[in-house]
């Protein structure tokens, strides 16, 4: 099908971007990559007055390293963050998550900021932006503001993004010496995620002195495994040990029940996708 008509702005700056935003009418929509808002509006699912195209906001773009953190341009690609030193550095399982986004394609028009402000619970990066607390800088006309992952995503589809905000930069805490590893169960290769894991653990010594667990799809947005969490806190990095921390995963979680899987599949997937991703984590 064929869009309806809208107005379209191709600003080159954030401020002209919000400018662009604050003009455009009653409902303006955000182009990043395109990958998600071009298919509805073909299929007339969306009808924005205005679209706003961020593709030329050069100071969206790239990977710097900023303290103990490292920055990620919201419109940063994800095929650029596949080949960036700094991510596989420091956040290597924003990276591996990002290798089984879509196909090569989309990866290449896609973005990383797009991607997390689109807050898909079957997405694969709001899971890993909240296993790794992440914070989302957040750019209005009276200024920025940083909001962390865990109070990013707000419902399903929907984050703390008011009405004339831009998501300008995501800031991610360096994990060096942390071992991470993303446990994606799909139907298909290249489809949307019916349950995956993003694992960061800490081993001191043998043993686990912190994990951090996300979820992808159990519910209406991305969760943190905080029974599993504190299950690990201070275990034997054993195969015995991981599973008995991995039965807790469903624990606070909501998920649903659709063509791909039951709810009481999707349970047992967080189980067993849990239990790998912390293994392999750990060397297992």
């Amino acid at each position: 099908m064929i869009p309806a008509p809208f107005a379209y702005a191709r600003p080159s700056t954030i401020d002209e971007a919000l400018q662009a935003v604050a003009t455009g009418g009653e409902d303006v929509k955000i182009l990043a990559g395109g990958q998600s808002l071009i298919p509805v509006m073909r299929l007339r699912l969306a009808a924005p007055e205005t679209v706003v195209d961020l593709t030329k906001v050069a100071e969206l773009r790239g990977v710097r390293e900023e303290g103990d953190a490292i920055v990620v341009g919201a419109m940063t690609t994800h095929s650029d963050v596949l080949s960036d030193p700094l991510i596989a550095r420091y956040a290597p399982l924003i990276a591996e998550a990002t290798e089984t986004v879509a196909d090569r394609q989309v990866r290449h028009r896609g973005t990383f900021g797009g991607a997390l402000a689109h807050a898909d619970p079957a997405g694969d990066l709001p899971a890993v932006a909240l296993a790794l607390d992440a914070e989302f800088v957040i750019a209005g006309l009276s200024g920025r503001r940083t909001v962390p992952a865990a109070e990013f995503f707000v419902d399903y589809l929907t984050t703390a993004l008011e009405e004339g905000e831009l998501l300008v930069e995501i800031r991610v805490p360096k994990r060096e010496g942390w071992a991470m590893h993303y446990e994606k169960f799909n139907r298909v290769a290249q489809a949307w995620s019916i349950v995956a894991v993003a694992a960061a653990v800490r081993m001191e010594g043998g043993r686990i002195a912190e994990a951090r667990i996300g979820l992808t799809n159990m519910g209406p947005t991305p969760l943190r495994a905080s029974a599993v969490e504190a299950a690990l806190a201070g275990a034997d990095a054993t195969a015995e040990a991981i599973a008995a921390a991995a039965e807790h995963a469903g624990e606070g979680t909501s998920p649903s029940s659709d063509l791909n899987a039951q709810a009481d599949y999707r349970q047992h997937l967080a189980t067993v996708l849990t239990r790998r991703a912390v293994s392999a984590a750990c060397g297992l």
